[in-house]
């Protein structure tokens, strides 16, 4: 399988839902597929669906190339993700929502959240989601607040306000592993 060289040769060849799911495939299981669930390699390929099928019985027996990874709880195609991924890796100064909206074709609200999940798997080296391998995540999160006189007297009316200190009610948050490997921030 050769790898698209050009914007040209990506588009055309993630087109393809077949190439997609080879491309993902290679990357993710390079040892052969295995079931998510239970790590079983009795498996069967439903080629109809796309999905596999795990022969021992449990929940969630049938899984796709998806689950587990930054396109799970995504409607968009992978031929998406895959354009998104390969503009971001090969643009040198970075790329922004607005140019992979129009570029792959969707809005920019899903180019911005696409982007930040393909930036935070490329940080992390892995498709693999935050705990996705089981693993605990931490989550803690805080308020800010703020000087009531550094605020509009309109704004400030609206706001909670505690002696002479404002509370804007702007949530701040921060994820990460149990091993201590930082994840997200928000």
């Amino acid at each position: 399988m050769k790898e698209p060289e050009t914007l040209e040769q990506a588009i055309r060849h993630f087109a393809d839902p077949d190439n997609c799911l080879n491309y993902i495939v290679a990357r993710r299981w390079p040892n052969g597929v295995n079931c998510p669930t239970c790590g079983s390699q009795e498996i069967r390929f439903l080629s109809t669906r796309r999905l596999w099928e795990c022969k021992r019985k449990h929940a969630r027996k049938q899984f796709s190339v998806k689950v587990g990874t930054i396109f799970e709880d995504s409607p968009l195609d992978p031929e998406k993700w895959l354009c998104a991924m390969w503009l971001l890796v090969n643009c040198k100064n970075g790329i922004s929502s607005y140019e992979v909206a129009r570029d792959v074709g969707v809005s920019q609200k899903s180019a911005w959240h696409m982007m930040h999940r393909i930036r935070l798997a490329v940080h992390s080296c892995s498709l693999m989601k935050m705990g996705g391998d089981g693993g605990e995540v931490e989550v803690d999160e805080t308020f800010i607040d703020g000087k009531a006189r550094n605020v509009h007297v309109d704004k400030r009316k609206r706001r909670i306000t505690v002696g002479k200190r404002v509370m804007f009610k702007e949530l701040t948050g921060d994820a990460e592993w149990r091993l201590g490997q930082p994840q997200a921030s928000a």
